[in-house]
């Protein structure tokens, strides 16, 4: 109990530290009004979002206002994608698909000023539930930290890799593997960490350095997202925003079970490696139409199915934030942007990171989903109008804010070679179905899982025993094959078998 006072009281001193920077209201109001146009604008993301801004503030402000713009973007994207969900029946992000099963028609029926009053409401609970989540979870990583050294970084460095191409493969594991893979050769390129010798630099100077991140970021997360907007342009009649969006506070205490389960279910399903937003909207949607007593009304226009999708997608920034805090791993696509972030920042995720850094976070999401609330509330109409922006004007518009933060970085135009080479690359994974999210967390952790392996190698002389010796990285080994061994296709049949004998 202590502990958790203690938490709380670190979580009120950073609280209160933002409170009182004036700065602080300038990057989160900029950065959520940027980050629901994005989410609201369909073809664009939340990933996207917080990929743009890295390249713009990334490494050039301090990182608690990096933090702020980047966390205000992640949680105003996921809740904008709201709106075209419910007044267009086109879901802005991935993580709204499941509100547009009942915000559209009640915009049909003339209700989308209260199902937008609802979902904000809704959105902002389910953000703060998963934020302390967040918060408790410290614990996990102060126990861990303790005995981690460089056996147990390479480890699970390498089982960040593994997992992230497990989860976010849409149907052969092995093709996420392969992209996780070719992240990690790419981060050997550069300058040997330990013997500062060139490696697969080809003679060029610019690949000393090594991929850079930023451009990584945006060639695998940007260029594709908008050729591929480009290519299908979604087009739609937008329903007049009709009744009032303040909610009605008889209305929240009514559905206040529905909502905090929802926000329990989201902030779990997000603390699943790679899984995302998207999928928590889905989870929470299927358990609400099967628990709920007018689980019939949903699809037809039900406030509780809205709520049920709406709570969990916010809560699940919170919870994907746990597994990249703690263990180094993104739970989703836009927390591996995040991810990229702190790189450039010089801050490694994981067991070894600073409590003080989870602390400020849990305050800049707390302050990021109150200003979303009030935003969503008092000028939703001014987003209702920015949906009447074609495609086709936007998308371009993206792609030249892309290239000047790519070129940003190093000022250079290699970098632009980098971000368009990886872009091109990135897309035709895409059409291949290879997903994209491991090759960024191959690049990013990449590096660590090169230096930590070599440096045990170099400190035990060579003997791989280091790797199975100590309790930690035992477990971590046992781990990575364990998952390696379970996407084998006589370990599954074997597996269904024992099932079937149970059953």
């Amino acid at each position: 109990m202590d502990f958790i006072f203690t938490q709380l009281a670190g979580f009120g001193a950073a609280f209160v530290a933002l409170v009182g920077d004036p700065l602080t209201y300038v990057y989160l109001i900029v950065s959520v009004f940027l980050g629901i146009t994005f989410g609201a604008l369909p073809g664009l993301t939340a990933t996207l979002a917080v990929t743009i801004l890295t390249g713009f503030f990334g490494n050039k402000i301090p990182l608690d206002y990096s933090l702020i713009a980047l966390l205000g973007a992640y949680v105003g994207a996921i809740y904008g994608g709201s709106y075209p969900s419910i007044l267009l029946n086109i879901p802005g992000t991935a993580a709204s698909a499941a509100t547009a099963m009942d915000g559209y028609p009640l915009a049909k029926a003339g209700r989308g000023g209260e199902a937008l009053g609802l979902t904000t409401t809704a959105s902002f609970i389910g953000t703060v539930i998963g934020t302390f989540t967040l918060l408790i979870f410290v614990w996990v990583l102060l126990l861990v930290s303790k005995n981690i050294a460089s056996p147990e970084k390479a480890l699970l460095a390498l089982f960040g890799i593994l997992l992230s191409g497990t989860l976010m493969s849409e149907d052969l594991v092995i093709k996420g593997w392969i992209a996780g893979l070719i992240g990690l050769a790419m981060s050997m390129v550069g300058l040997d960490p330990l013997l500062s010798e060139p490696r697969y630099t080809f003679g060029w100077s610019y690949l000393l350095s090594g991929f850079q991140v930023v451009p990584v970021l945006m060639g695998a997360f940007a260029v594709p997202q908008i050729i591929d907007g480009l290519r299908h342009v979604q087009a739609g009649k937008v329903l007049a925003l009709k009744g009032r969006i303040l909610p009605n506070l008889k209305s929240i205490r009514r559905y206040l079970p529905t909502i905090g389960r929802s926000g329990v279910i989201g902030t779990g399903v997000g603390a699943l490696p790679g899984v995302g937003e998207d999928v928590a909207g889905w989870v929470s949607y299927g358990v609400g139409k099967t628990v709920s007593s007018e689980g019939d009304k949903f699809g037809r226009g039900s406030f509780e199915g809205l709520l049920c999708s709406e709570t969990a997608n916010n809560a699940c920034i919170g919870g994907a934030l746990i597994p990249l805090l703690v263990l180094g791993i993104p739970g989703s696509p836009p927390a591996a942007a995040l991810m990229g972030a702190f790189k450039i920042n010089n801050v490694i995720p994981g067991p070894t990171i600073d409590p003080e850094i989870i602390l400020r976070v849990v305050a800049i999401l707390v302050m990021a989903s109150l200003t979303m609330f009030l935003m969503g509330l008092f000028t939703a109409r001014v987003f209702v109008k920015i949906l009447a922006i074609p495609q086709t004007i936007f998308l371009p518009v993206v792609m030249v804010l892309t290239t000047i933060g790519s070129f940003s970085v190093g000022g250079g135009i290699n970098d632009l070679y980098l971000m368009l080479g990886v872009g091109a690359v990135a897309y035709f994974m895409n059409l291949m179905k290879y997903p994209i999210a491991p090759l960024v967390i191959g690049v990013i952790l990449g590096s660590l899982f090169d230096e930590t392996f070599r440096r045990s190698l170099f400190l035990s002389d060579g003997d791989l025993s280091v790797f199975f010796s100590r309790p930690g990285a035992a477990i971590l080994l046992l781990l990575n094959l364990g998952l390696i061994l379970s996407q084998l296709p006589f370990v599954k049949r074997a597996f269904l078998r024992m099932k079937g004998r149970t059953a």
